[in-house]
């Protein structure tokens, strides 16, 4: 037997009757043979319970005390945690990222990891300790400085582990049976899917699946490494996320992986940009240097009587503030007119590496929206994706309409969700 990381989300360390739970299920593991390494999120809320306090105190706290602060829910899950493993009889030692080995980058609240140094990790489980890690951190490579990864940053603390240890398989625990054709709150007859390409698990996650980040997919496929999504609070079999199909799957995909959603962008519109070379790359240039991620962008046809056009592009909600102070003071070089700025939109994606073989897939996704009365703002392709912008009430509905009219919806019993959000 190899060496296994396992990561568990906040819900499946919510309380302490969660963390004994998990204790069990690591034992379990310790026991049938393998060396386990374990990372861990905050329990419950209290990450969300951290950034409150903060801005209680201040209203911009700065990066690195805010990092410093939002390390703590982990650091309390991992303590506690190899408590509850000694109490059951076996030996276990914490360690926060830092002490992992977790390098990343200097940028505080979404550091990226640049390298793993997991020394102390591979000695603790050498010498027969279970190795609890906190996940969601790191320590910057020039300042020393505890880092955070960004919301969610505890699966590629996991992943990242797992590649650097050569481990046989990161397992990801969370409140779901595994990886399902849409979010079970809001599509009660969601599949779960067996095993999924990485591929499509990737633009799954990119478009809002909350049950892996795409960080982690993203590092899992760089590296190799299968990744087998699970619940804690069952012992049912998952969703094995890997580059290459397991056992007995099938060769061939689905045509239709399934369908995800996001409601945690938001649309910024720059009104009347002249349309000349350049002028689009300084509006990026703004956005670029503020350190935001945008998604979809449109440029409206010029109007051919003012030689004006507008630009559209969606970005994370919490970075719309930043975005538009960015683009005000770029506002005389540029010469665009005005900004309008939308945080009530949804994004809905269909998703599946047969749809770019199959012509009759678009079609069918626009016509199932149309019967919905679901109307469209912005459109965004890719080979294996369709994307489209819709309005933030409507986001439930359009996707129960294109699930069912893709055929994914499931004959058997409802999807069973334990509790939290599916991370």
């Amino acid at each position: 037997m190899g060496l296994v990381v396992q990561k568990y989300g906040g819900s499946s360390v919510a309380d302490a009757e969660g963390i004994k739970r998990v204790a069990k299920r690591v034992v379990e593991a310790k026991k049938n043979g393998h060396q386990v390494v374990v990372v861990v999120s905050a329990m419950g809320d209290t990450t969300d319970e951290l950034i409150e306090l903060a801005e209680e105190v201040s209203p911009m706290p700065s990066g690195r005390e805010f990092d410093m602060l939002l390390t703590a829910g982990e650091r309390i899950s991992m303590a506690l945690l190899a408590m509850a493993i000694k109490n059951l009889g076996h030996e276990a030692q914490s360690f926060t990222g830092s002490q992992a080995g977790v390098i990343t980058d200097s940028v505080h609240n979404k550091a990226r990891i640049i390298d793993v140094t997991p020394g102390r990790i591979r000695s603790s489980v050498d010498e027969g300790n279970v190795a609890i890690v906190a996940g969601f951190q790191g320590v910057s490579a020039d300042k020393k400085d505890i880092t955070t990864l960004g919301r969610g940053g505890s699966d590629t603390t996991a992943v990242a582990l797992a590649a650097a240890l050569d481990a046989e398989v990161c397992e990801i625990y969370t409140d779901v049976d595994g990886v399902f054709t849409a979010d079970p709150r809001v599509v009660k007859k969601a599949r779960k899917i067996d095993w999924i390409a990485s591929e499509d698990m990737l633009e799954l996650a990119s478009s809002g699946s909350k049950v892996l980040l795409h960080r982690c997919v993203e590092y899992a496929r760089r590296y190799n490494i299968p990744i087998h999504v699970r619940s804690s609070f069952s012992g049912l079999q998952g969703t094995w996320v890997s580059n290459e199909p397991r056992g007995d799957q099938p060769m061939e995909q689905a045509l239709i992986s399934g369908v995800a959603h996001d409601t945690s962008e938001a649309k910024v519109t720059v009104v009347g940009v002249p349309d000349k070379p350049g002028e689009a790359a300084k509006i990026f240039r703004a956005i670029s240097d503020a350190e935001i991620n945008i998604d979809m962008v449109v440029q409206n046809v010029s109007a051919a009587t003012t030689g004006l056009t507008d630009i559209t592009f969606t970005l994370p909600m919490t970075d719309g503030k930043k975005a538009i102070s960015a683009l005000e003071r770029t506002k005389d070089a540029v010469g665009f007119q005005s900004l309008r700025y939308d945080d009530q939109v949804a994004k809905v994606s269909l998703v599946g590496a047969g749809m770019k073989t199959n012509p009759g897939v678009t079609a069918t996704y626009f016509e199932a929206l149309s019967k919905a009365g679901v109307n469209i703002e912005l459109i965004s392709t890719s080979e294996i994706r369709i994307s489209v912008v819709i309005r933030a009430d409507e986001v439930n509905e359009a996707v129960r309409a294109v699930h069912t009219a893709f055929g994914l919806d499931s004959d058997s019993d409802e999807a069973v969700v334990y509790g939290g959000t599916g991370r």
